[in-house]
């Protein structure tokens, strides 16, 4: 299910006006919100696995979804893959710019390429199939295939090399006459990719899709990526981001949300406010807050829960929630909307909780 548009009023961060783009129906760009997105792990070319992998995304809240296309027996099967999704398809081509086309004519809503591995008169193949279609084209420079001269003349990746590139491919692409373009810039170095996009969203107002590519796993992932994407983000820059993350693809959508909500970006999902514990807290807090968690995968309304494990800063925190509940030896006080309702023993924390987001919910949906 695709997550609400929900936007927040942004009264310290004003964000770059760039150009709109459709992904199939899916506007990026202008004054969409930062869009999430994520790419699948499985062969392409087993349809009901990169299916099934692509459902689940969407489950959890992916609002674009890239697949690899290292084959032709990967591109003959876009167009099957894309008729059993909801979200619109980006296809990832790498070298062989025939991929490119074939995509195109497989009905893809984008592809991705690097200009850095592909000869200037292939690319220009590419950007006339796209002309005859909607498809949108991401350019997606990365440090580890910049063009030779570029890289000599930079003495390496640096953030400048990598606006060299982009600026390069953009000029190249528009004097072919094709502008539905987005454009990304790859580093794993943080501060690398932050100079990167900070010094392209001076020079061009085309939709950014910001990531810290080859990130690692889930924890080092979601440090780098709230660092490089967070420190943009902050700066008004980005439309889409991608949180990459070593493993299954499903864990990068709440890191991404987790992101744009912290920074009142987007609020879609639950905002569980926890404290840390300490000596005082007398309750199993972790374990409840891990079990709130993970019931509330998939859950796009915007609601705030505070789970708290003593009376110092409990009361406050969940009296200032939706739904709250305070501490004590065994036992806890359950807030609703600042007001205490009840007494709860520990053993009914969850249950309680899950019932009172629950009804929540229902009366949110019913406009209550």
């Amino acid at each position: 299910m695709r997550p609400p548009a929900t936007t927040v009023k942004e009264e310290q961060r004003t964000r770059k006006h760039t150009r709109t783009v459709l992904l199939g129906d899916l506007p990026i760009g202008g004054e969409a919100p930062v869009r999430v997105q994520s790419m699948t792990t499985t062969d392409t070319r087993d349809v009901e696995s990169t299916i099934a992998q692509i459902k689940a995304l969407e489950d959890a809240g992916c609002e674009v979804a890239r697949v690899a296309v290292p084959d032709r027996e990967s591109a003959l099967v876009l167009h099957r893959i894309k008729e059993g999704i909801s979200t619109p398809l980006i296809a990832d081509i790498h070298f062989d710019y025939r991929l490119a086309l074939k995509a195109i004519e497989e009905g893809v809503d984008g592809i991705r390429i690097n200009p850095g591995n592909m000869k200037a008169d292939r690319v220009r193949e590419v950007v006339s199939a796209a002309k005859d279609s909607p498809v949108v084209i991401r350019l997606g420079v990365n440090s580890g295939s910049l063009e030779k001269d570029i890289l000599s003349k930079h003495g390496g990746p640096t953030a400048a090399a990598l606006v060299e590139s982009a600026l390069r491919s953009v000029r190249f692409i528009e004097d072919l006459g094709f502008d539905r373009l987005k454009v990304s810039l790859k580093s794993s170095h943080v501060p690398t990719m932050v100079a990167a996009y900070r010094g392209l969203a001076e020079k061009t107002d085309y939709p950014l899709h910001l990531g810290v590519t080859e990130a690692g796993t889930l924890l080092r992932a979601a440090i780098k990526s709230a660092a490089g994407i967070g420190s943009l983000l902050i700066d008004g820059i980005g439309d889409t981001i991608r949180v990459s993350i070593t493993g299954d693809p499903v864990q990068e959508i709440p890191v991404a949300f987790g992101i744009l909500r912290a920074l009142d970006i987007r609020r879609v999902g639950p905002d569980i406010i926890s404290c840390p514990t300490c000596g005082r807290c007398e309750i199993d807090l972790p374990s409840l807050v891990d079990e709130f968690e993970r019931h509330m995968t998939g859950v796009s309304a915007d609601i705030k829960i505070a789970l708290m494990g003593c009376v110092v800063n409990g009361p406050g925190e969940a009296s200032e929630a939706d739904i709250g509940i305070a501490g004590g030896r065994g036992e806890g006080l359950l807030f609703k909307k600042g007001k205490i309702v009840r007494k709860l023993k520990e053993t009914e924390f969850l249950s309680v909780l899950l019932e009172e987001t629950r009804k929540l919910i229902a009366e949110r949906e019913r406009g209550e």
